[in-house]
This record gives structure tokens, sequence and C-alpha cells, in this order.
């Protein structure tokens, strides 16, 4: 296994305008004039200081993350008047911030493959956002702004750094798809509130258990274990054209019996459309089948120490691994099973360990039917 040493990267980013025409009745803080004329009425930031109050949670967690952020008042500011050490990744090249530099911080976030994005705004902010991140990584909005329909926003600020404390510790943490929308703030001032869906993104929250369980909040295995194959059996359903590679283990197995196919418990093999395709395959066997073909594959947690790359699934090689991406690893497992990890992050040992160090971070992990969790691999 990798000795490459990985810890959380948080990205940060503040709209610094976020809420100044808020209590200067101007219903919005959108375009530069309505923020000149907030800023000419005596407006003062507050963006900063709700993220601050968000990052404060984060105090005794010294060491065990590092912090990707945007020059100036776009994060750096917050960053050195709390003592946090971050590494600028985007610079705005007027004080002045607009929308295009949230966007233009948000795609140097992605291509840093941070853990977790929290920024700071309002709407306008979440929608910039949206419109570069999608569902590539996950989002945790520290509400700043005048208006606040989207659901991507912690009710508070500290929510969200307790949240984000969360994931930093290995809490098991619920992620869903939430709504970002914004209203026209023009109509808005002429009394009219017309709101807008402007797509979605991945958000972590709170762990709740939402199904498939018992009195006191314990899970019923087969339960679980039913709810997880029906989901990928439905993921499945929905892309007829991909090659599925099925890693060992039981849950992956429960998969294959709900779906009335054969397995291979201690191996691997490969479904499409429905049909099992090959069985039992070597490294090379799979390589040359999914070549060119698009392709996910279906790993769970396996042996004693979280292992979820190089534990009775070697077929998997780092070639392979490259050729489909994180993106295409779908992590299959019981809520219980990743309890018992105590909070130690998944294991990853493809046998490249630069592969290992690119693939570490937050993992999405299917723990039910559309149910799944944010979980750390290194």
């Amino acid at each position: 296994m990798s000795n490459a040493i990985s810890t959380f990267r948080l990205g940060i980013i503040v709209n610094p305008f976020a809420g100044i025409g808020g209590a200067l009745a101007l219903k919005g803080s959108d375009g530069a004039e309505v923020r000149a004329k907030a800023l000419a009425m005596g407006a003062e930031k507050k963006a900063n200081e709700k993220m601050a109050k968000a990052l404060s949670i984060l105090e005794a967690l010294s060491g065990q993350f590092t912090v990707l952020t945007a020059a100036g008042e776009m994060g750096e500011s917050v960053c050195q008047s709390m003592g946090i050490a971050c590494d600028v990744i985007y610079t705005p090249s007027n004080e002045q911030t607009e929308a295009q530099d949230s966007e233009l911080a948000a795609k140097a976030m992605v291509e840093a493959n941070v853990d977790l994005l929290l920024f700071a705004g309002g709407d306008g902010t979440a929608r910039n956002i949206c419109s570069v991140v999608g569902t590539c990584i996950p989002v945790l909005g520290v509400p700043a702004g005048c208006k606040i329909h989207s659901g991507v926003y912690c009710v508070s600020p500290s929510a969200a750094g307790q949240v984000v404390s969360q994931m930093i510790t290995g809490a098991l943490v619920s992620e869903m798809d939430a709504e970002v929308r914004d209203i026209d703030e023009d109509a808005f001032r002429r009394g009219k509130v017309i709101a807008k869906h402007y797509g979605e993104m991945r958000v972590p929250a709170e762990l709740t258990y939402v199904q498939a369980v018992k009195m006191g909040g314990k899970e019923d295995e087969a339960l679980v274990l039913d709810d997880i194959a029906a989901y990928v059996s439905e993921l499945m359903d929905d892309d007829p054209d991909t090659y599925f590679v099925m890693g060992s283990g039981s849950t992956v197995g429960a998969v294959m019996e709900f779906m009335g196919l054969d397995n291979t418990l201690l191996g691997v093999d490969i479904v499409k459309s429905g049909e099992l395709v090959a069985s039992d395959v070597t490294a090379e066997e799979l390589i040359n089948i999914t070549r060119n073909h698009c392709c996910k594959v279906v790993l769970t947690v396996i042996g004693g120490q979280g292992h979820i790359l190089g534990r009775g699934n070697q077929q998997l090689s780092p070639e392979f691994i490259r050729q489909i991406g994180k993106t295409n690893m779908l992590v299959v497992a019981t809520k219980q099973k990743l309890q018992a990890l105590n909070g130690k992050p998944l294991r990853l040992d493809s046998g490249d360990a630069q592969l290992d160090l690119e693939l570490s971070g937050a993992f999405t992990v299917i723990t039910g039917y559309k149910d799944k969790v944010l979980y750390n691999a290194q």
C-alpha cells in the first residue's frame, strides 16, 4: 500500500459582495451597478465574517486538513485572519469580483480535486458555481446572500462547519443531490417572485437513516443489501450500453444474486444490459474486453482494514482504474460496515502509489436505495 499521506482537501470560495444589498432593501446584490450602489450607501461586507464562523468549528482539527482557496477577499483573507494556512489557486483580476470569478475559482477547485468545496454566498453564487461544478465534486454553501432559495446551503454558518468537521474526522455523512434555484432580481424589485431551477449539486448533510432500519436506528443487513442491490440494478438498467465490472465481495455478490446472475465471490465478473458477459476474468482479459467501451466498476469494502482496492480484486489493475477514472468507481457498503471502521479511511492499494494518491479523498458510497454517504479513502 502507498506510504503517501493524504489529508482532507478543503476548497474555500467567498463571494465578498454576497448579501450587501439586503440591509439596504436593494433586494439582492447581483450586478456591478447594484454592488457599487450598495457600497456607496455604506453597505458592509459580511460574507467573510460568516465563513469565519463556519471555519471556527474546525479549529480543533488543525493538521487534519489542507485549504485551497482564491486570493484576497475570495477566501485568502479569512484564512489568514484565522491563522489557517492556505494555498491560493485562483487570483481575480479586479478587486470588485464578478460572477466570472466565482466560476473560474470553482473550475480551479475541480481541477485541484478538492474533497469538498465550501463556499459563502447566495443563490447567485450557487448558480455560478453549479454552472462549472455540476455533480463533479461535493459542495456545501455557507448562507451569506440576500436570497437563499437553493437547497445547497446549510441552515447557518456553524451548521456548515459541523458538517465539514464530520467529513474531516471520518464520520458517516449523507450525500444528496440538492437543487440550485435563483430568482429574477429585477422582477423581485417589482414585487414578483420568479424562481427558476438551474441544476443540482452534490451536498453533504448530517447522517439520517431514511430506510431499511429497525427500532433504535439499527440496520437490518438483509434489507439494506436488497436496497443496495435494487439501486445498483436500476443504475444498470438506466445505462444499458455500459459494461459494469463486478468486483469481489459479499455485497457485490448480493447485487448479482438480486439480478439472478452467477457470481464469482472471490473474482471479477462483467455485466452488460443485465446479462453476464464474462466470469472470473484476469487483469488482461478485463482490459481487452472493456477497452474502448463505457465502463464502471462496482466495489465494496473488503478485508479487515477497509480496503476497496488491492484485497481480493487485484484483477483491477492500475491500467484499468486509470482507464475508467474515479467517477466511474461505484463503492457499495452498508452503514454498519462503514461504522465498524471507527473513522478509519477506506484503503487504496492498487499497486501504484501515485494512482492511490490521485484517488484519495472523498468517495460516494452507496448504502441503500438512493441512499449515499461520503467517506474518505487513502
